[in-house]
């Protein structure tokens, strides 16, 4: 019973002890299903990071006569030994309809290989590459009509799916990421101003964030990105649809703040601050802001989902991103129609990378607003 009681203590002590992060951290990791959505973005931020080791080939690359070949299964055993192949595929022009079809030879195997070199791509920016995780075989070059292998199939252009889709989750995700920073900044700095000094500055900031909730969402984003021009390079419009998508989306976080500035201005630890003499911007960002820091994160993370699918929703709509620009609305673009859907269900692919990004992140955002619940279990 003396050993119980001193694991019981000793517990006691280190909760009494604890910062406000080891704490969030402890309730984070009792749940399991929030720690397995936590690997699952980390293994997709590992891919937007270096989204051209993954890739197979140029994302640009096209060649309509390889257009609308379906997804080539990869095979571990080859003849119950260990090698990684796909079978080939064959190509025959309808006669009646003049269309390509695709057949899978299983009479011809091209060998996959790891860490393989291929086409050269730039790593963060910083340097040129030319490694990839898997690739066609380097035996195999010389044996196939084209070296090349599609894990998820090519689109109308002849253009791989899996490269492609290495790319657009690298721009949906850095687009989400950057937007929710600059929300964030806003809601925290303008919620603050209205929250903390009141008055002129409360009303004002009010006023703007009930103007901007009651403007129907979608309408706005599609007059703001059509006023963008067409001739713009990709990179203008990649920075205009950020931050048109922050400014929108900054409202609730700077209700939140302002709620929370209100309530914490008359706390002891404030006014111990303002008799101290420390600045007002001192009392904000170092004693105000970090109170509930983690209740921002915490929102924060749910947020990135709803700017991924703004941008998701707006490229498709042709209103956001355009090409030459990659992102998983751009590849959506290609599955607008019936018919090519029907040729082509591969096309749709994009739109569960979609999917199971912005599950794995609601679920981590979930997760981290209940460890940062002080009230919560």
């Amino acid at each position: 019973m003396a050993a119980i009681s001193k694991t019981v203590t000793d517990t006691e002590d280190r909760v009494f002890v604890a910062s406000n992060w080891q704490l969030v951290w402890w309730r984070f990791r009792k749940n399991k299903l929030a720690l397995f959505s936590t690997a699952v973005l980390f293994l997709i931020a590992v891919v937007a990071l270096f989204p051209g080791f993954f890739s197979i080939q140029d994302p640009q690359q096209s060649s309509s006569r390889l257009a609308f070949i379906p997804p080539q299964s990869l095979h571990w055993f080859n003849d119950g030994r260990l090698q990684p192949f796909v079978y080939g595929v064959i190509g025959e022009r309808n006669a009646e309809t003049l269309q390509m079809e695709w057949v899978i030879d299983e009479e011809r195997k091209i060998p996959v290989s790891f860490f393989v070199k291929g086409y050269e791509y730039e790593v963060l920016r910083l340097f040129s590459a030319d490694l990839h995780l898997w690739g066609v075989a380097p035996e195999a070059v010389e044996d196939a009509e084209w070296p090349e292998i599609y894990f998820l199939g090519t689109d109308r252009l002849g253009r791989d799916q899996w490269s492609r889709l290495m790319y657009g989750i690298q721009t949906s995700i850095s687009i989400g990421l950057i937007g929710v920073i600059l929300s964030v900044i806003l809601g925290v700095l303008l919620g603050g101003v209205s929250g903390y000094f009141g008055g002129i500055f409360d009303m004002v900031i009010q006023r703007i964030i009930e103007l901007l909730q009651a403007l129907p969402t979608i309408p706005v984003w599609m007059a703001m990105t059509a006023a963008l021009p067409r001739d713009w390079p990709p990179e203008k419009v990649y920075f205009a649809i950020t931050v048109i998508l922050s400014l929108i989306g900054w409202t609730t976080l700077g209700r939140e703040v302002r709620g929370r500035f209100l309530s914490l201005r008359e706390e002891d630890f404030v006014i111990a601050a303002k008799l101290a003499g420390c600045s007002q911007l001192r009392i904000i960002t170092h004693h105000m802001v970090p109170a509930f820091a983690s209740h921002i994160i915490a929102t924060s993370t749910l947020s990135i989902p709803s700017m991924i699918i703004s941008e998701t929703a707006l490229s498709y709509l042709g209103l956001g991103l355009r090409a030459p620009a990659i992102s998983l609305g751009v590849m959506l673009q290609e599955a607008q129609t019936l018919q090519a859907v029907a040729l082509a269900s591969w096309l749709l692919y994009p739109g569960i990378a979609v999917i199971i990004i912005v599950l794995a992140l609601n679920l981590v955002g979930d997760g981290l607003r209940d460890a940062a619940d002080p009230y919560s279990n």
